[in-house]
């Protein structure tokens, strides 16, 4: 959802959007967990290569899925909904 369409839900469709988005805090954290994993034992293994730079990758995914979490938040205080 972009900043337009969390402004022009509903009530109930926010809580239930939060509750889709309150686990992807942990999922990212796992993902990059995993990722810096598999970069140190290929740089270890390897040497410096294509997966060394892996979490790389994945940074601008969880950095938007972050901002999406902080609007959602913003939005629901707004609403007194928190």
């Amino acid at each position: 959802m972009n900043q337009k369409q969390l402004e022009e839900s509903t009530d109930e469709e926010l809580l239930k959007y939060q509750k889709v988005m309150k686990p992807t805090k942990v999922y990212d954290a796992v993902i990059v967990g995993f990722l810096a994993g598999i970069a140190i034992w290929s740089s270890v293994k390897n040497g410096f290569g294509l997966l060394t730079f892996l979490p790389i990758a994945y940074v601008p995914i969880a950095s938007r899925n972050n901002k999406k979490r902080a609007e959602l938040e913003r939005i629901l205080k707004e609403r007194g909904l928190v």
